[in-house]
């Protein structure tokens, strides 16, 4: 799964949100690095909600414009626990593998009558 299509779904897990919601939630859920465009946020809203992942709900107009709500699905839901287990799962190896390169001396403990 792609990054933006991950934050996305990870900005839709805090409930319906319209496209200028996502898109501030998902830079500031991604330390600002994400920065999605209008464009780009609604082409994947679309492939997301022709493969059940989100799906559009109720619709406002606010100063005139019509505003969508987009929220995400049990099949969304899922797929975005499966793609942060994989994640979690990936980033505990790399640290894993980190620590064994630069393993840390132990640590030895002064007790009454020496050191253990």
């Amino acid at each position: 799964m792609q990054e933006p299509t991950f934050l996305i779904l990870t900005a839709l897990a805090a409930g319906p949100q319209h496209g200028y919601g996502i898109i501030t939630d998902v830079l500031r859920i991604s330390a600002e690095r994400v920065r999605l465009r209008a464009g780009t946020l609604y082409a994947a809203l679309d492939r997301l909600e022709r493969e059940g992942l989100v799906e559009a709900g109720q619709e406002e107009v606010v100063d005139g414009r019509a505003r969508r709500y987009y929220r995400l699905t049990s099949e969304g839901e899922s797929r975005l626990a499966e793609e942060a287990e994989r994640l979690r799962r990936n980033a505990e190896t790399a640290a894993s593998r980190l620590r064994a390169r630069h393993p840390r001396p132990a640590l030895s403990v002064a007790l009454p009558g020496g050191v253990v």
